[in-house]
């Protein structure tokens, strides 16, 4: 009984020991908190800050027409301006996701002036997916995408409700 008892202990502690070596998405993070992100669409980066120190840098690809601030539904353009980061998708079609609180308050009126949908769900998520060109940068519908394996950083060290601007 002893010798199965002893064998159970082993298997079972080589077998968390796989498991802790697996490659988890849900990774954790125990750094300086990630007080605000900044993109700027012309260089395609996306950062990460802790007041004015530069945690991480990320290269992107955005929507299919990113130049330009986001109005309607469809036009394929990544928003620019003051938003924050709103909600959180495990099970996102892209890997992992974080929401930006895109459409505000001045994107929907001015849509609704000119009698059009703002559109929204507008996340920064991970990688390609089949039948995306991967020669082609700026594949999204208007969205902040980046590899797999730095959108599992992304998610691990930015919370709901850090800021993000977003810049030409």
């Amino acid at each position: 009984m002893k010798h199965a008892t002893r064998r159970v202990v082993v298997l079972g502690s080589l077998a968390l020991g796989l498991v802790g070596c697996a490659n988890s998405r849900f990774r954790t993070y125990d750094g300086p908190e990630v007080t605000r992100i900044q993109l700027f669409k012309g260089d395609r980066r996306l950062f990460l800050y802790n007041g004015d120190r530069v945690l991480k840098s990320y290269k992107t690809d955005l929507g299919f027409a990113p130049m330009g601030h986001k109005q309607f539904e469809g036009d394929g353009k990544t928003p620019e301006g003051k938003y924050i980061i709103d909600r959180r998708n495990p099970n996102s079609l892209f890997h992992l996701s974080i929401g930006i609180s895109y459409p505000n308050e001045a994107d929907i009126a001015f849509a609704k002036a000119q009698g059009r949908e703002p559109g929204g769900e507008i996340f920064i998520h991970g990688g390609r997916r089949r039948n995306i060109d991967p020669i082609k940068p700026d594949w999204t519908a208007g969205c902040i995408s980046v590899s797999d394996r730095e959108m599992e950083e992304i998610y691990a060290m930015v919370r709901d409700g850090t800021p993000i601007e977003i810049f030409v």
